[in-house]
């Protein structure tokens, strides 16, 4: 039988994700490749996978799409790992390093640039190492692991998810479990229950991860707290917004 491929974020925050399909019984039936975040979508516009952990912001780029499942990457108010970090205040800030790894995070940046924070700075795509050029009135958004350890590096620090809530009194949506063609009722309500079984496994999960001295934060404080796995009613109406607000960003 042909295996279903599938793109997941190799990032801290899709741990669960990763730990429930390689523990499920549907194991056998995917092929699961580890990405970041702009590859996991690359993958999906180009017909490469079948289904993708994919930053939203791809969505309308899809000819054809299916938001298969009930979990998300989400968050209501901090995410703790999209961040803009800059050494002056929001108002001063000439240029903004955008993560070459994100797509969903450097839409939204601009998204609260022009709507709510009023700013117009310069945008440009970063390049490996680009956290080091944050100075003066340049800022960057940085995503995901690499945010960890940098709480205290930059005189200004932007919680993305956090500033989205203030002005929306929305949760955010940074990522969809997406396919690009019908797949059978059966399969998508065990690839449900296989991503369910990793958020139920977190405790053992986030021991395992603890133990491997990998990552510089606060584990189960993260994947407990500061991560919203439900792609609930909030989360649905967040992303319809943001969607709506993308489609007139360049406007």
């Amino acid at each position: 039988m042909k295996k279903i491929k599938i793109s997941v974020v190799s990032y801290l925050n899709s741990k669960p994700f990763i730990y429930g399909l390689n523990q499920s019984e549907i194991k056998n039936e995917i092929d699961l490749q580890l990405d970041i975040p702009s590859v996991c979508a690359q993958k999906l516009l180009d017909g490469n996978v079948d289904i993708g952990l994919i930053p939203v912001a791809v969505i309308p780029k899809l000819k054809e799409h299916y938001i298969i499942s009930d979990y998300c990457i989400g968050a209501v108010g901090k995410v703790a790992s999209v961040i803009l970090y800059s050494n002056v205040p929001l108002a001063e800030i000439e240029t903004v390093l955008l993560d070459y790894q994100s797509r969903t995070s450097v839409t939204l940046v601009k998204v609260l640039a022009k709507k709510f924070w009023k700013i117009n700075p310069q945008w440009i795509p970063a390049e490996a190492d680009y956290e080091n050029s944050i100075s003066g009135t340049t800022a960057a958004v940085i995503i995901g692991d690499r945010t960890f350890g940098l709480e205290n590096k930059y005189a200004y620090s932007y919680d993305l998810a956090e500033e989205w809530q203030k002005f929306t009194q929305l949760p955010f949506v940074f990522a969809c479990w997406v396919s690009t063609k019908k797949l059978t009722q059966q399969f998508i309500s065990d690839f449900n229950q296989a991503l369910k079984l990793g958020l139920d496994n977190r405790p053992l999960l986030i021991k395992e991860l603890e133990a491997s001295g990998k990552y510089q934060t606060n584990v189960d404080e993260y994947l407990n707290k500061s991560l919203s796995y439900e792609y609930d009613t909030a989360k649905k109406e967040a992303l319809t917004l943001f969607l709506k607000y993308l489609a007139k960003l360049y406007e």
